[in-house]
Formats: structure tokens, C-alpha cells, sequence
């Protein structure tokens, strides 16, 4: 008798913790015990918790949803599918699971045909149009899809190896041994380019420190054999081959480059080294 009367309590105090409606507010209501929580959680109607469901799932009707009190998962069935929507339904998760990987082999297939036809037009480029056509119909066919690409990656690799830094390290290591350069490179401004003491060691950006950075490595490197090739038609226009001339081109953009960069980076480091900080002024008293 008194489970009788405990069990009849429980059912009229039942309360829909998403709604709070009461038996007495909806009768023709559908309740559900969704998981293992008692007391006020333990009650609640099918429609409220269906759309609460659905909050959680966002779209996705495979997605497990548990209870947030009490971890327990719910238990969700469908009803029976047919043949056909079966088949359907399993063509669209297959599809759903295999559409990550298809777009990702679709992108690294997109980049290796575009690195292709980079590499192409380089051996062009840099050997000559026709000499460079030549080449690649003489070509074995898998060394040029295994070649072509290879050439904007070398490019990037070889951009990234900042030779100038090192060179700028040996220069500061052992500059106060080679007096003999001061006559070369007089000071600039208030700083000196060697022989100075340096009153603080600056701290120095990483090289790969923001996008920018590696951006301008990128864009940099495809476009190195460009330059090359103008360099080489403007300071070696008497030498007859179009290969000698690119990479004596390239060999001498590097050069001066290099030694303007070395020389910018060597001006930023000292005045980095000598700045200074001031007193902030002083109001005047009213």
C-alpha cells in the first residue's frame, strides 16, 4: 500500500525539468525517464526533450547525446527504414566519411600538378624555350613527374637557409681582428660598422616569427629564377648560353643581396644596441 501511495505521489508531482509543465498543465503530454537521475530530473516530456536533442545534435541525427546531469547516454531509436531509404542512407554516410579525404586528395593533387607546371616552366625559363622542350620530350616521363615538382620545393628549402645570418655572426665575432676593414666600411651616421662597443645585445625577431615572414620566403623563392634570368640578360648578355647565363645571374643576385642585407641588418642591430630610453617630461604645476 504505501509503495502504491509513493508510486501515485511521484506521478502527480512529475514535472518536466526543460518546461517545468506539471501533469496538471498538459494531460495529453508524453513523458519519458530519459536516464538515471530521480527527483525533479527525472521527468520530462518526449517533445521538449526531442528538441532539446536537437539543440545538441545541430544537424546531426547520429550524434550521442547524454544526460547533463548524470552522464548517462540516451537511448534513441528509429523507426525501421526501407530497402531503398536504407540504401540511400548508407550511400550518404558513406559519403559523409569519405568527403574529408576526398577534398584533402583533391588539394595535395591540385598543389603536386601546379608544382608540376612551375617546374615546367623553369626548365623553360632558365635552359630556354626550345632547349627546354627538348629536354623534357628526351626525358624519361616518370623523372619529370618526379623531378618537376621537386623544383619549387628545392627553391623554398634553399630560401630558407639564411646564409647571410651566419655570415653576420662571423662578422661581428671577428671584426675587431680585421682592422683593415674600417677603411672599407666607415661608420654611417652616429653608428659604426665594426669596432664600436656595443652597450647592449638586442634581441632578434625569429626569421619564421609571422605570416609575413613566411610569405615573403615563399613568394621570394618561385620568383628567384625570374630574377636570375633578367640578371643574367642584363650583366652576362655576352655569354651565348642561356643556362651559364641564369645561373651566373643568379649567383650574382645572391651576392648583392646578400650584402645589402647583411649590411641593413648589421645598421638595425646597432641602433637597437644604442637606443635609449628618456625621462618622461615633467608636467608643470598649475
Amino acid at each position: 500500500a504505501c509503495l502504491c501511495v509513493c508510486v501515485c505521489v511521484e506521478q502527480f508531482l512529475r514535472s518536466c525539468w526543460v518546461c517545468f509543465a506539471t501533469d496538471e498543465d498538459d494531460r495529453t503530454a508524453e513523458w519519458v525517464r530519459p536516464c538515471h537521475c530521480r527527483g525533479s530530473t527525472k521527468w520530462v516530456h518526449q517533445a521538449c526533450l526531442q528538441r532539446w536533442v536537437d539543440e545538441k545534435q545541430r544537424g546531426n541525427s547520429t550524434a550521442r547525446v547524454a544526460c547533463p546531469q548524470c552522464n548517462a547516454e540516451y537511448l534513441i531509436v528509429f523507426p525501421k527504414l526501407g530497402p531503398v531509404v536504407y540504401v540511400l542512407d548508407l550511400a550518404d554516410r558513406l559519403i559523409s566519411k569519405a568527403g574529408p579525404f576526398a577534398a584533402a586528395g583533391i588539394m595535395v593533387g591540385s598543389i603536386y600538378w601546379t608544382a608540376v607546371t612551375y617546374g615546367a616552366v623553369t626548365v623553360m625559363q632558365v635552359v630556354g624555350h626550345k632547349e627546354g622542350l627538348d629536354v623534357m620530350e628526351r626525358a624519361d616521363p616518370l623523372f619529370l613527374l618526379i623531378g618537376l615538382p621537386t623544383i619549387p620545393v628545392m627553391l623554398i628549402l634553399g630560401k630558407m637557409i639564411r646564409w647571410e645570418d651566419y655570415v653576420l655572426r662571423l662578422w661581428r665575432k671577428y671584426s675587431n681582428k680585421l682592422q683593415i676593414l674600417n677603411s672599407i666600411f666607415p661608420g654611417q651616421d652616429t653608428f659604426c660598422w665594426i669596432g664600436c662597443p656595443v652597450p647592449r645585445i638586442p634581441a632578434e625577431a625569429s626569421p619564421l616569427a609571422d605570416h609575413v615572414s613566411a610569405t615573403r620566403i615563399l613568394c621570394g623563392a618561385l620568383v628567384f629564377p625570374t630574377i636570375a634570368t633578367i640578371v643574367g640578360k642584363l650583366m652576362f648578355s655576352s655569354v651565348n648560353s642561356n643556362l651559364q647565363r641564369t645561373i651566373l645571374g643568379g649567383i650574382a643576385f645572391v651576392a648583392i643581396k646578400g650584402a645589402f642585407k647583411v649590411y641593413f641588418k648589421q645598421q638595425q642591430y646597432l641602433r637597437q644596441a644604442h637606443r635609449k630610453i628618456l625621462n618622461f617630461p615633467e608636467q608643470e604645476e598649475a
